[in-house]
């Protein structure tokens, strides 16, 4: 998760979340539409897991799961620049896209926003222009949604998020590849999500709305998703809010949680403490799920907090091949959007 709080925006939710519920890119050629940065005149951006459409986050997996193996030697990225922005700091995210970027046959640049002019007030839409003119995609991991939105808006080369406090699409795009190579589909599982109603959430929200599998959320009074991605997902597939995570879990496919407190949430950590007690996965809640059950975290992780050491070190633990996922997940989405995968 790794969020903090920023002050009031467009439509203020719990946890004081700033919300710009986009209009989502319209469905494309995927994955042989043309980049922008090539010369072409359609311009994809991946801000949201519903960019994408269906067939096309099939077919970012298919890519992605050929990459994995071996089977994809093509180098679509030579000669061009991934730019990255952070205002928030990482590991998974930055080695991931900058060592996809390099095994493509690309250069990623790292940008803190500390380092650059952004950090000092230039307007995000003159960023968005003048780095369209130096690179061939940019990489944002920020804090407003709204933020990775305008970017997008002004830039003229694809844009993709690599976090906000409102959504984590590449973490999702890592973990579904991950169940698929667990379970063999989601088809007819059930996913449940126990902890914070966060961006995890918010993006798990959206993959189940955009391929219908159930979902089930488990989060104490206060801390629950957003209620208008809730609402959108919910025309489209079946989804549980609860405040119990033994009724998310029983009879769940997979079990995914998150930590508790992140960053900039240090000064809640009492508070949310004593409002997630109870909301620890253990033993005693994956026996509650399918026997075949896997479980995800996105991490960092806070064993004895959000999850036991037994669960994330066990059997049925799958997060390291989460993590290496990222790799292969965003490599994909780089080959597509900005390459001629």
């Amino acid at each position: 998760m790794e969020s903090q709080s920023r002050s009031a925006g467009d439509v203020l939710v719990p946890r004081l979340v700033r919300v710009t519920l986009r209009r989502y890119n319209p469905p494309g050629r995927w994955p042989d539409s043309v980049p922008a940065s090539s010369g072409g005149c359609v311009k994809r951006d991946f801000l949201v897991v519903p960019d994408l459409t269906k067939p096309e986050l099939i077919a970012t997996l298919d890519l992605a799961l050929r990459m994995k193996r071996g089977e994809y030697t093509k180098r679509p990225l030579e000669g061009k620049t991934l730019g990255m922005v952070f205002a928030k700091s990482s590991t998974r995210t930055r080695v991931s896209f900058e060592v996809g970027t390099f095994q493509l046959g690309g250069h990623a640049l790292f940008l803190s926003s500390r380092d650059i002019q952004l950090g000092r007030g230039e307007p995000i839409r003159d960023t968005a222009r003048v780095l369209s003119r130096y690179v061939d995609g940019i990489m944002i991991r920020t804090f407003d949604q709204a933020e990775v939105e305008e970017l997008a808006r002004f830039a003229t080369v694809p844009v993709i998020n690599g976090l906000t406090d409102l959504q984590h699409p590449c973490q999702i795009l890592a973990d579904l590849l991950t169940v698929r190579e667990a379970l063999g589909s989601w088809d007819g599982k059930v996913i449940a999500w126990i902890g914070d109603g966060n961006n995890m959430a918010h993006s798990w929200l959206d993959a189940a709305g955009l391929l219908g599998f159930e979902i089930r959320v488990a989060c104490p009074e206060g801390y629950q998703p957003n209620a208008d991605i809730v609402a959108r997902n919910r025309a489209r597939t079946k989804v549980v809010l609860t405040t119990k995570p033994a009724e998310a879990a029983r009879g769940a496919h997979v079990i995914n949680t998150d930590v508790w407190a992140s960053m900039g949430q240090e000064a809640e950590q009492e508070q949310r403490a004593a409002a997630f007690r109870g909301y620890l996965v253990d033993a005693a809640l994956m026996r509650q799920a399918d026997p075949g059950a896997i479980f995800l975290h996105c991490l960092p992780a806070h064993r004895g907090e959000e999850v036991s050491d037994e669960v994330i070190e066990g059997a049925q633990s799958r997060v390291w091949d989460e993590a290496e996922n990222r790799l292969h997940v965003q490599k994909a989405l780089m080959a597509v959007l900005m390459g001629s995968a």
